[in-house]
């Protein structure tokens, strides 16, 4: 093979290979940051993964939250007021908008056990802006 040939054919390959190792390593990025939606109902059903990173979102339902004695620990139950509801367990300062009748999402991971393990909680952020997640929700319809 000529010289000149071989040379740009390794380039070629070169070229090809970092390409599809750039590509792959961007994909692997964007999936780790994956962070999927699940309304209550879903929760509920089963089709939300268990210990994978997600968001979920919902009403607390009245008279839920519950705050441990000792610490920054509290607990609540988020229902799309249609039937499903489900615990979510935080540890940490709540927003001050936080309240019972509230829309908020939750970043967490669902436990086997069912319970929602929070790492963040986030409320809406003033008196007429709800998350396009929890619209219908709120209006009293599902998703």
């Amino acid at each position: 093979m000529n010289p000149k040939r071989r040379n740009r054919l390794l380039i070629v390959l070169f070229l090809v290979a970092g390409s599809a190792a750039t590509l792959a390593l961007v994909l692997v990025a964007l999936n780790d940051n994956l962070n999927l939606f699940y309304p209550p109902d879903q929760v509920v059903g089963g089709e939300a993964p268990v210990n994978t990173p997600m968001r979920a979102g919902g009403m607390v339902l009245d008279g839920s939250v519950a705050r441990a004695d000792d610490g920054l620990g509290v607990t609540f139950i988020l229902t799309d007021y249609q039937g499903s509801a489900f615990t979510v367990a935080y540890s940490g300062i709540l927003p001050d908008l936080f309240r019972e009748g509230q829309g908020i999402l939750v970043q967490g991971k669902l436990g086997a056990d069912g319970v929602f393990q929070a790492r963040e909680v986030l409320a809406k952020h003033d008196e007429t802006y709800m998350p396009p997640e929890l619209v219908d929700i709120a209006r009293g319809g599902g998703p």
